[in-house]
């Protein structure tokens, strides 16, 4: 370890401050937006078990060096777990894995609508986000705003109804996030999810197909 970092001298550091460094660590924003409350709950038992697990590999001693390189460590452990299991880091796979269709032949927006509603009543909001967003896609082509596409993503969508109807793009954006996080992103459908999603959705049906901009 010592040719690691030759020109620092021995790092002598406490279990508290072990906890403490820890503790500001996980306490920077980026963490908190990797997921709702997940990482306030994480947190919360990991700095107990730091504290316990520190105890008897860091200390006061001529070679506290190491007890710091392996406090960084557990620290950079913690953080990929918690990104994994917030879905932050399994966003990002090809298109076709995050189209919005899982078949190329989709169903009828108002059979999608139905199932999504079903779903939400159920307190399914995981399916009935996927659903929802589905109803508001097959609303979008069916309605000529979106021509027939397999593979499609939910931002694709977002972009080509944006240019078809302009104002399609603030309520639509919202309901591609919140499509992308619950059903690739691995994160929990809500009723506040739902009810973006809703908003898309209505958007959809009311759009005037004279609205179109052409060209």
């Amino acid at each position: 370890m010592a040719t690691l970092i030759p020109f620092e001298p021995p790092v002598d550091i406490s279990r508290d401050d072990a906890a403490a460094e820890a503790a500001r660590e996980l306490s920077k924003p980026v963490y908190g937006q990797a997921g709702d409350s997940l990482v306030s709950r994480a947190v919360q038992k990991v700095f107990e078990w730091i504290a316990d697990l520190l105890d008897g590999v860091v200390s006061p001693s001529a070679d506290g060096r190491t007890g710091l390189i392996l406090l960084f460590g557990l620290i950079a452990l913690i953080v990929v777990v918690v990104l994994w299991r917030a879905g932050v880091l399994r966003t990002s796979g090809g298109k076709t894995s995050q189209a919005v269709f899982d078949t190329e032949r989709p169903r009828s927006a108002a059979q999608y609508r139905s199932q999504a509603e079903q779903e939400a009543a159920a307190g399914d909001y995981t399916a009935a986000v996927r659903s929802r967003f589905r109803a508001c896609v097959a609303e979008l082509t069916e309605r000529t705003v979106l021509d027939e596409r397999a593979g499609r993503t939910a931002y694709e969508a977002v972009a080509d109804a944006g240019r078809a109807v302009p104002a399609l793009r603030d309520p639509l954006r919202p309901a591609a996030d919140v499509f992308t996080e619950v059903v690739y992103g691995n994160r929990p459908g809500t009723p506040e999810r739902y009810a973006a999603v809703v908003a898309a959705d209505e958007a959809a049906r009311r759009v005037s197909t004279r609205a179109l901009v052409q060209g």
